[in-house]
């Protein structure tokens, strides 16, 4: 057998997935890469590794054992390199990190430097839903997370980042009667929520009862950036946080429409398990954001300091 270390990861990330375009993602290559890869790597069995059922891939009993030695194999290889920066006096390991889907534009400017200056550091993000983010945290899964809504069960600890500025917004082309205020009209028009469990959808829904509107037409979807892309296509409105609107509003995709009540705010916050023990590497980058954060907002949210 001749696999490679490449295989042996596109294979372990695909038995986690069971996707191979969440592969793909993952490890930032295209699908056919991680096609290629997965068929190379099963060339070498006679025995199959994955089987495909419709559009689903599953992975066999013997593929399961083959990713468990796959993941050890892994693991020592990451120890190898770890023990080698380290005798060299580099800071070394992993820092597993979940976020929520729309601090995936927050999160990335807290690590860039960081990661820069310590290149033995291998990152593992993973960009999800709440809900997966607060069991990550709870069965301590992960080193942090960042949200931006704290939930209720966990004894966490945590530090303020950056304010979650929510919005209502609207194509720049949508069309209402402007003879009556906007605020009179909102019942009676599209509203497009995220998922139920999102923080966005947390926050809209508690600012919709509070105002007593009773939504008559409403289009769910389980992304920001669907519900981006449907409010710019003209299927309704929604309340945005302006992290992830810029570019759409830059080029008149999308507009903010004012009305009493908001912008509301959350906080970005990145969050730890109470009394978790750091190692070198979390111990360094919680002392990194500690120093440091301030100075990033200054430096890469300039513009949305301003709104």
């Amino acid at each position: 057998m001749h696999y490679t270390l490449n295989q042996l990861q596109v294979f372990l990330k695909v038995a986690q997935t069971q996707s191979v375009t969440k592969t793909a993602e993952a490890l930032h290559l295209t699908q056919p890469a991680i096609s290629i890869q997965l068929k190379n790597f099963q060339d070498q069995f006679d025995i199959p590794l994955t089987e495909v059922v419709g559009r689903k891939i599953y992975i066999t009993e013997f593929g399961k054992e083959i990713a468990k030695a796959a993941e050890e194999i892994i693991n020592q290889v990451n120890a190898i390199n770890q023990k080698t920066l380290q005798y060299k006096g580099q800071l070394a390991g992993r820092l597993k990190i979940t976020i929520v889907s729309t601090a995936k534009y927050v999160m990335p400017y807290f690590l860039s430097d960081f990661l820069k200056r310590n290149p033995g550091i291998e990152l593992l993000m993973d960009v999800t839903n709440k809900l997966r983010v607060i069991d990550s945290l709870a069965d301590n899964e992960v080193d942090f997370s960042m949200v931006s809504i704290l939930p209720d069960k966990l004894q966490l600890e945590h530090i303020d980042l950056l304010p979650n500025k929510l919005f209502l917004v609207g194509s720049a082309k949508a069309s209402f009667d402007e003879s009556r205020p906007l605020s009179e009209q909102l019942d009676e028009l599209n509203w497009i929520y995220r998922e139920k469990g999102s923080g966005t959808r947390q926050m809209m829904e508690a600012f919709v009862e509070q105002n007593h509107w009773a939504i008559a037409k409403k289009l769910e979807l389980t992304s920001n950036e669907a519900v981006k892309q449907a409010v710019i296509a003209g299927l309704g409105f929604s309340i945005m946080p302006l992290i992830g609107i810029k570019n759409e509003l830059n080029n008149g995709d999308l507009k903010i429409y004012p009305i009493e009540g908001l912008p509301q705010s959350t906080m970005w916050q990145l969050v730890w398990m109470k009394g978790k023990n750091h190692s070198p590497v979390t111990a360094a980058f919680l002392d990194y954001i500690k120093k440091e954060a301030q100075s990033i907002i200054q430096q890469k949210f300039e513009w949305y300091l301003k709104y």
